[in-house]
């Protein structure tokens, strides 16, 4: 909860297993699997690559760089943001926001790169 990081099992694992020599991936699946199951995390499925978790469970958004990889989080803008809300008379019971591109940090390297290139 401390860390604003999006982490996979595989991230949580190498993160904790130094301290807890007997601690399994199947250990970390189940505890995220039940943490997602109560509303204390969300699994995001943005990167088709690898599920990550998120422990901020306010509405908020998603954006994940193409470039580096990082996921952010984003404000939610003006819709739909509650699961008890509805959308035209349909009940909503989870919302994801996604957005991919680029981001700032890899977007002003790039600019940077085709400075250097140029002269």
């Amino acid at each position: 909860m401390e860390h604003r990081t999006h982490p996979t099992v595989d991230d949580i694992y190498m993160a904790l297993s130094p301290g807890i020599p007997t601690l399994s991936k199947t250990t970390v699946y189940n505890t995220l699997k039940l943490l997602s199951e109560h509303g204390a995390a969300h699994t995001l499925t943005i990167d088709e690559r690898n599920i990550c978790y998120d422990a901020n469970v306010s509405p908020h958004a998603h954006f994940l760089c193409k470039c580096c990889g990082k996921i952010y989080d984003m404000e939610v803008g003006e819709f739909v943001s509650k699961p008890s809300e509805s959308l035209e008379g349909h009940k909503i019971c989870e919302i994801h926001h996604y957005y991919k591109g680029i981001c700032k940090q890899c977007a002003q390297e790039e600019r940077l790169d085709n400075i250097t290139t140029i002269n």
